[in-house]
Protein backbone atom coordinates (compact mmCIF):
# COMPACT_ATOMS: atom_id res chain seq x y z
CA UNK A 1 0.00 0.00 0.00
CA UNK A 2 2.98 2.47 1.07
CA UNK A 3 4.37 1.62 -2.91
CA UNK A 4 1.44 2.49 -4.50
CA UNK A 5 1.03 5.83 -2.40
CA UNK A 6 4.78 6.51 -3.67
CA UNK A 7 3.85 5.59 -6.88
CA UNK A 8 0.76 7.84 -7.43
CA UNK A 9 2.25 10.62 -5.48
CA UNK A 10 5.08 10.90 -8.31
CA UNK A 11 2.29 11.06 -10.58
CA UNK A 12 0.42 13.59 -9.21
CA UNK A 13 3.45 15.66 -8.05
CA UNK A 14 3.24 15.85 -4.68
CA UNK A 15 6.63 15.77 -2.62
CA UNK A 16 6.05 12.79 -0.52
CA UNK A 17 7.41 12.88 3.46
CA UNK A 18 6.67 9.30 4.90
CA UNK A 19 9.39 8.82 8.40
CA UNK A 20 9.15 4.80 6.73
CA UNK A 21 9.02 5.57 3.32
CA UNK A 22 11.59 3.15 1.14
CA UNK A 23 13.49 4.51 -2.47
CA UNK A 24 11.41 4.29 -5.60
CA UNK A 25 12.82 1.23 -7.80
CA UNK A 26 13.67 3.56 -11.05
CA UNK A 27 15.10 2.23 -14.17
CA UNK A 28 18.62 3.66 -13.82
CA UNK A 29 20.94 3.66 -17.14
CA UNK A 30 24.22 1.43 -15.69
CA UNK A 31 27.54 3.70 -16.24
CA UNK A 32 25.58 6.80 -15.41
CA UNK A 33 26.09 7.76 -12.43
CA UNK A 34 28.40 10.85 -10.63
CA UNK A 35 28.91 12.23 -7.87
CA UNK A 36 29.53 15.77 -6.35
CA UNK A 37 29.66 18.10 -3.26
CA UNK A 38 30.92 21.21 -1.50
CA UNK A 39 33.42 21.10 1.41
CA UNK A 40 33.36 17.81 3.90
CA UNK A 41 30.50 16.59 0.92
CA UNK A 42 33.24 17.16 -1.63
CA UNK A 43 35.52 15.01 0.76
CA UNK A 44 32.67 12.61 0.40
CA UNK A 45 32.10 12.73 -3.12
CA UNK A 46 36.23 12.21 -3.64
CA UNK A 47 35.59 9.05 -1.09
CA UNK A 48 32.97 7.58 -3.30
CA UNK A 49 34.61 7.82 -6.24
CA UNK A 50 37.62 6.02 -5.14
CA UNK A 51 36.04 3.47 -2.91
CA UNK A 52 33.34 2.71 -5.44
CA UNK A 53 35.43 3.88 -9.00
CA UNK A 54 33.97 0.64 -10.79
CA UNK A 55 30.58 2.24 -10.65
CA UNK A 56 31.51 6.03 -10.93
CA UNK A 57 31.66 8.15 -13.93
CA UNK A 58 32.79 11.72 -13.01
CA UNK A 59 32.92 13.62 -10.00
CA UNK A 60 32.34 17.61 -9.46
CA UNK A 61 34.03 19.07 -6.23
CA UNK A 62 33.74 22.22 -4.76
CA UNK A 63 36.15 23.37 -1.67
CA UNK A 64 37.72 20.20 -0.74
CA UNK A 65 40.75 18.25 -1.28
CA UNK A 66 41.99 14.96 -1.80
CA UNK A 67 40.94 11.73 -1.08
CA UNK A 68 42.63 10.05 2.87
CA UNK A 69 43.62 13.76 3.24
CA UNK A 70 43.02 13.77 6.74
CA UNK A 71 44.18 10.08 7.52
CA UNK A 72 41.75 9.27 10.10
CA UNK A 73 43.16 12.70 11.91
CA UNK A 74 40.99 15.14 13.36
CA UNK A 75 43.85 17.56 13.79
CA UNK A 76 45.12 17.18 10.22
CA UNK A 77 41.78 17.60 8.99
CA UNK A 78 41.51 20.86 10.82
CA UNK A 79 45.05 21.93 9.79
CA UNK A 80 46.88 20.31 6.38
CA UNK A 81 43.22 19.44 4.97
CA UNK A 82 41.41 22.94 5.58
CA UNK A 83 43.22 25.47 5.36
CA UNK A 84 46.58 23.95 4.00
CA UNK A 85 50.31 24.71 3.64
CA UNK A 86 51.59 27.21 1.01
CA UNK A 87 51.71 23.94 -1.35
CA UNK A 88 48.44 22.13 0.46
CA UNK A 89 49.04 18.51 2.01
CA UNK A 90 51.18 15.71 0.11
CA UNK A 91 49.44 13.56 -2.59
CA UNK A 92 52.08 11.41 -3.00
CA UNK A 93 51.36 9.27 0.26
CA UNK A 94 47.99 9.64 -0.21
CA UNK A 95 48.10 7.98 -3.82
CA UNK A 96 50.21 5.21 -2.47
CA UNK A 97 47.20 4.64 -0.10
CA UNK A 98 44.82 4.55 -2.26
CA UNK A 99 46.51 1.62 -4.75
CA UNK A 100 47.64 -0.18 -1.09
CA UNK A 101 43.99 0.06 0.15
CA UNK A 102 42.80 -1.69 -3.71
CA UNK A 103 45.60 -4.53 -3.89
CA UNK A 104 43.93 -5.35 0.10
CA UNK A 105 40.25 -4.99 -1.40
CA UNK A 106 39.27 -2.36 0.36
CA UNK A 107 37.92 0.07 -2.30
CA UNK A 108 38.25 -0.42 -6.10
CA UNK A 109 41.34 -0.56 -8.05
CA UNK A 110 42.10 3.18 -8.76
CA UNK A 111 42.26 2.20 -12.98
CA UNK A 112 38.87 2.64 -13.34
CA UNK A 113 38.76 6.41 -12.24
CA UNK A 114 41.30 7.01 -15.66
CA UNK A 115 38.06 7.23 -17.70
CA UNK A 116 36.09 9.75 -15.27
CA UNK A 117 35.59 13.03 -15.97
CA UNK A 118 36.31 15.49 -12.80
CA UNK A 119 35.26 19.15 -12.28
CA UNK A 120 36.84 20.69 -9.39
CA UNK A 121 35.92 24.30 -7.94
CA UNK A 122 37.48 26.67 -5.39
CA UNK A 123 36.06 30.31 -4.85
CA UNK A 124 39.03 33.10 -4.84
CA UNK A 125 37.23 34.46 -1.64
CA UNK A 126 36.76 31.14 0.02
CA UNK A 127 38.55 31.57 3.88
CA UNK A 128 37.41 28.45 5.46
CA UNK A 129 39.36 26.38 2.79
CA UNK A 130 42.34 26.93 1.07
CA UNK A 131 43.14 27.51 -2.61
CA UNK A 132 46.65 25.41 -1.82
CA UNK A 133 44.09 22.66 -0.73
CA UNK A 134 42.16 21.83 -3.88
CA UNK A 135 44.78 22.78 -5.64
CA UNK A 136 46.19 19.23 -3.81
CA UNK A 137 43.15 17.39 -5.09
CA UNK A 138 43.71 18.35 -8.94
CA UNK A 139 47.83 16.99 -8.01
CA UNK A 140 45.54 13.38 -6.75
CA UNK A 141 43.10 13.39 -10.09
CA UNK A 142 46.15 14.21 -12.30
CA UNK A 143 47.92 10.94 -11.41
CA UNK A 144 44.68 8.88 -12.57
CA UNK A 145 42.73 10.77 -14.97
CA UNK A 146 44.45 12.58 -17.98
CA UNK A 147 44.23 16.48 -18.03
CA UNK A 148 41.93 16.57 -20.74
CA UNK A 149 39.14 15.50 -18.66
CA UNK A 150 39.59 17.81 -15.76
CA UNK A 151 38.03 20.93 -15.51
CA UNK A 152 39.18 23.60 -12.81
CA UNK A 153 37.87 26.39 -12.01
CA UNK A 154 39.11 29.37 -9.56
CA UNK A 155 38.00 32.71 -11.36
CA UNK A 156 34.95 33.26 -9.52
CA UNK A 157 34.76 35.76 -6.05
CA UNK A 158 32.77 33.10 -3.87
CA UNK A 159 33.19 32.48 -0.43
CA UNK A 160 33.20 29.11 1.08
CA UNK A 161 29.78 27.69 -0.50
CA UNK A 162 27.70 26.72 -2.99
CA UNK A 163 27.68 29.02 -5.96
CA UNK A 164 24.25 29.27 -7.80
CA UNK A 165 22.61 31.53 -10.80
CA UNK A 166 19.83 33.79 -8.18
CA UNK A 167 19.69 31.38 -5.13
CA UNK A 168 21.26 32.03 -1.70
CA UNK A 169 23.29 35.03 -0.25
CA UNK A 170 25.80 37.38 -1.53
CA UNK A 171 28.61 36.13 -3.29
CA UNK A 172 32.06 36.80 -0.97
CA UNK A 173 29.35 36.02 2.21
CA UNK A 174 30.25 32.83 4.01
CA UNK A 175 26.69 31.93 5.84
CA UNK A 176 24.30 29.55 5.98
CA UNK A 177 22.84 28.47 3.70
CA UNK A 178 25.80 28.01 2.28
CA UNK A 179 24.05 29.16 -1.01
CA UNK A 180 25.48 31.89 -2.54
CA UNK A 181 24.19 34.06 -5.57
CA UNK A 182 27.47 34.28 -7.58
CA UNK A 183 25.53 34.80 -10.90
CA UNK A 184 27.38 31.45 -11.49
CA UNK A 185 25.46 28.38 -12.11
CA UNK A 186 28.08 25.80 -10.67
CA UNK A 187 25.40 23.01 -10.76
CA UNK A 188 24.92 23.45 -14.34
CA UNK A 189 28.56 23.94 -15.38
CA UNK A 190 29.33 20.46 -13.54
CA UNK A 191 26.37 18.20 -15.22
CA UNK A 192 27.74 19.78 -18.18
CA UNK A 193 31.18 18.65 -17.95
CA UNK A 194 30.37 15.49 -16.48
CA UNK A 195 27.79 14.39 -18.73
CA UNK A 196 27.80 14.74 -23.10
CA UNK A 197 24.89 17.13 -24.69
CA UNK A 198 22.64 19.04 -21.31
CA UNK A 199 19.31 20.30 -22.75
CA UNK A 200 18.73 23.80 -21.02
CA UNK A 201 16.58 23.58 -18.35
CA UNK A 202 12.60 25.01 -18.50
CA UNK A 203 11.84 27.58 -15.87
CA UNK A 204 9.17 25.17 -13.82
CA UNK A 205 10.17 21.69 -12.50
CA UNK A 206 8.14 18.66 -13.63
CA UNK A 207 9.32 16.22 -11.41
CA UNK A 208 9.08 15.66 -7.66
CA UNK A 209 10.81 15.46 -4.30
CA UNK A 210 10.77 12.12 -2.62
CA UNK A 211 11.44 11.70 1.15
CA UNK A 212 12.62 8.36 1.94
CA UNK A 213 13.74 6.47 5.33
CA UNK A 214 17.36 6.56 5.77
CA UNK A 215 17.85 4.68 8.36
CA UNK A 216 16.87 1.31 6.02
CA UNK A 217 19.74 1.62 4.70
CA UNK A 218 22.38 2.74 7.26
CA UNK A 219 25.08 0.59 7.74
CA UNK A 220 26.48 0.28 11.21
CA UNK A 221 23.60 2.10 12.58
CA UNK A 222 23.45 4.83 14.11
CA UNK A 223 27.46 5.14 13.75
CA UNK A 224 26.73 6.33 9.75
CA UNK A 225 25.47 9.53 11.88
CA UNK A 226 22.05 9.73 8.70
CA UNK A 227 19.30 11.87 9.45
CA UNK A 228 15.91 10.49 9.38
CA UNK A 229 14.80 11.29 5.89
CA UNK A 230 16.66 11.70 2.80
CA UNK A 231 15.81 13.51 -0.49
CA UNK A 232 15.42 12.08 -3.76
CA UNK A 233 14.65 14.36 -6.77
CA UNK A 234 13.07 12.05 -9.56
CA UNK A 235 12.06 13.78 -12.90
CA UNK A 236 9.11 13.18 -14.17
CA UNK A 237 9.84 10.86 -17.41
CA UNK A 238 12.02 8.67 -15.08
CA UNK A 239 9.02 8.07 -12.55
CA UNK A 240 7.20 6.92 -15.13
CA UNK A 241 9.65 4.03 -16.62
CA UNK A 242 11.94 5.73 -18.61
CA UNK A 243 15.64 5.25 -18.31
CA UNK A 244 17.57 7.88 -16.30
CA UNK A 245 21.07 8.90 -15.00
CA UNK A 246 21.98 9.39 -11.47
CA UNK A 247 23.86 11.69 -9.77
CA UNK A 248 24.66 12.08 -5.86
CA UNK A 249 25.11 14.91 -4.26
CA UNK A 250 26.67 15.60 -0.93
CA UNK A 251 25.88 18.79 1.39
CA UNK A 252 28.39 20.58 3.52
CA UNK A 253 28.98 21.23 7.44
CA UNK A 254 26.08 22.57 8.26
CA UNK A 255 23.91 22.42 5.34
CA UNK A 256 22.01 19.43 5.88
CA UNK A 257 18.45 19.62 7.01
CA UNK A 258 19.22 19.84 10.50
CA UNK A 259 20.71 23.54 9.78
CA UNK A 260 19.10 24.76 6.63
CA UNK A 261 16.00 22.36 6.04
CA UNK A 262 15.36 21.70 2.71
CA UNK A 263 17.46 24.78 1.19
CA UNK A 264 20.41 22.69 -0.25
CA UNK A 265 18.27 19.93 -1.88
CA UNK A 266 15.88 22.82 -3.69
CA UNK A 267 17.98 25.68 -4.38
CA UNK A 268 21.64 24.41 -5.20
CA UNK A 269 21.13 24.05 -8.91
CA UNK A 270 21.19 20.44 -9.82
CA UNK A 271 17.17 20.03 -10.17
CA UNK A 272 16.34 22.31 -12.89
CA UNK A 273 19.31 20.73 -15.46
CA UNK A 274 18.34 16.82 -13.82
CA UNK A 275 14.32 17.99 -14.60
CA UNK A 276 15.34 18.08 -18.46
CA UNK A 277 18.00 15.73 -19.13
CA UNK A 278 16.34 12.65 -17.18
CA UNK A 279 18.79 12.98 -14.13
CA UNK A 280 17.52 11.51 -10.97
CA UNK A 281 19.67 13.02 -7.76
CA UNK A 282 20.27 11.48 -4.66
CA UNK A 283 20.45 13.90 -1.66
CA UNK A 284 21.42 11.56 1.41
CA UNK A 285 21.43 14.11 4.82
CA UNK A 286 23.74 13.69 7.57
CA UNK A 287 22.78 14.58 11.56
CA UNK A 288 24.11 16.43 13.87
CA UNK A 289 25.08 14.62 17.02
CA UNK A 290 26.72 15.61 20.25
CA UNK A 291 27.73 12.23 21.75
CA UNK A 292 27.97 9.09 19.69
CA UNK A 293 29.76 9.90 17.07
CA UNK A 294 30.41 13.64 17.68
CA UNK A 295 29.51 15.64 14.72
CA UNK A 296 27.57 18.35 15.96
CA UNK A 297 28.02 20.46 12.71
CA UNK A 298 26.55 17.93 10.69
CA UNK A 299 29.32 17.13 8.78
CA UNK A 300 30.14 14.11 6.49
CA UNK A 301 32.74 11.96 7.88
CA UNK A 302 36.15 12.86 6.11
CA UNK A 303 38.48 12.32 8.97
CA UNK A 304 37.64 9.29 10.97
CA UNK A 305 34.43 9.91 13.40
CA UNK A 306 32.87 6.81 12.15
CA UNK A 307 36.12 4.20 11.92
CA UNK A 308 38.93 3.63 10.57
CA UNK A 309 37.42 2.46 7.53
CA UNK A 310 35.61 5.56 6.32
CA UNK A 311 37.30 6.32 3.18
CA UNK A 312 36.58 2.85 2.26
CA UNK A 313 34.21 0.58 0.71
CA UNK A 314 32.54 -0.57 4.13
CA UNK A 315 33.08 2.13 5.67
CA UNK A 316 29.61 3.11 7.07
CA UNK A 317 28.70 6.38 5.47
CA UNK A 318 30.02 5.02 2.14
CA UNK A 319 28.33 1.69 2.25
CA UNK A 320 25.20 3.38 3.76
CA UNK A 321 24.90 5.47 0.36
CA UNK A 322 25.80 2.59 -1.61
CA UNK A 323 22.78 0.80 -0.68
CA UNK A 324 20.81 4.10 -1.34
CA UNK A 325 21.83 3.93 -4.92
CA UNK A 326 21.40 -0.33 -5.21
CA UNK A 327 17.76 0.18 -3.94
CA UNK A 328 17.19 3.24 -6.35
CA UNK A 329 18.19 0.67 -9.47
CA UNK A 330 21.86 1.92 -10.05
CA UNK A 331 24.90 -0.41 -10.21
Amino acid sequence: MKRHLLSLALLVGVTVAAADAALPRLNILPGSLTVSGISSGGYMATQYQVAYSKDVIGAGIIAAGPWWCAQGSLFRAQGDCTKGKLIGPDTAPLVAAAREAAKEGFIDDPSWIVPDRVWVFHGSRDATVGAAVTDSLLRFYREFVPQERILYETRVAAAHGFPSAGEGIACDVAAPPWINDCDYDAAGKMLSHLYDYLREPERKLQGQFVSFDQHRYAASGALASLANAGWVFVPKDCAAGSPCRIHVAFHGCQQGSDFVGMAFVRNAGYNRWADANRIVVLYPQVVKSWFWPFNPQGCWDWWGYTGADYAMRDGAQLASVHRMLQALGAN
